[in-house]
């Protein structure tokens, strides 16, 4: 089975109002694994990129000033994610984006519907409701190690969702090999983790998500329930 993590980085928030794509970053993965096969754009949005989002991501409107327009990238990207079901955190924003830059180049027929999406946000709501669910204490709470995420980049973030996505799904112990991004747009060959990915063992169990107080506030309530609480025969 074949699935595309992608990720992206704009202008800012409401393409309607004339915001723009800026980068896309899409990761391969066959039967859940990471294939190391990736996509990754620069996009010149041919506009201003305000000090807001630069402050995100990086990447300013000079950077871009050189970079292929969406229109030279498209084909390119519809052909690399092909007909594969897309796995996104938030989906819809990115949906949105890619849908509206489409659409601008009268591309309606290739847009991608919303049932395509795998929307890990919302997964992880349903499995955490009382917690953060930011992609980042996603990567916390399931190691997957981010700590070279200084700023927003749609190529890493692919790559680190793609761990995340991994871990949502059923806890697949994956050793994940991520990489520096490129410096212009490429499609090309993330390099995979000596002998292929695989599975792998973790070096350290994955931390409990209970905090002390959580354990004390639970003990205190097993307290009331008398010495023949099933809770007593389990450790807390």
């Amino acid at each position: 089975m074949r699935e595309i993590a992608l990720d992206t980085e704009t202008t800012g928030f409401k393409p309607q109002e004339g915001d723009r794509v800026i980068e896309i970053g899409a990761v391969e993965l066959r039967n859940h694994l990471p294939t190391g096969e990736v996509f990754h754009v620069y996009i010149n949005p041919e506009r201003d990129v305000p000090q807001s989002a630069v402050k995100v991501h990086g990447l300013t409107e000079e950077f871009l000033r050189d970079k292929p327009v969406f229109a030279q990238v498209a084909e390119e990207f519809l052909g690399f994610i092909g007909d594969a079901p897309l796995v996104i955190h938030n989906a819809e924003f990115d949906r949105g984006f890619l849908n509206w830059e489409l659409k601008l180049l009268g591309m309606e027929a290739h847009q991608i519907p919303k049932e395509r999406c795998i929307d890990t946000l919302q997964i992880a709501r349903r499995k955490h409701p009382m917690a953060s669910n930011t992609l980042d204490a996603l990567c916390k709470r399931y190691g997957v190690d981010n700590s070279g995420r200084e700023l927003h980049g749609a190529l890493l973030d692919a790559q680190l969702l793609a761990g995340v996505y991994l871990e949502l799904i059923g806890g697949r112990q994956i050793g994940l090999s991520l990489v520096e991004e490129g410096s212009g747009p490429a499609r090309g060959n993330m390099p995979a983790a000596a002998g292929g990915p695989g599975t792998m063992q973790r070096p350290s169990p994955l931390p409990s998500p209970l905090s002390e107080a959580d354990r004390k506030a639970h003990a205190a309530f097993i307290e009331t329930l008398g010495e023949n609480a099933l809770w007593k025969k389990y450790d807390l």
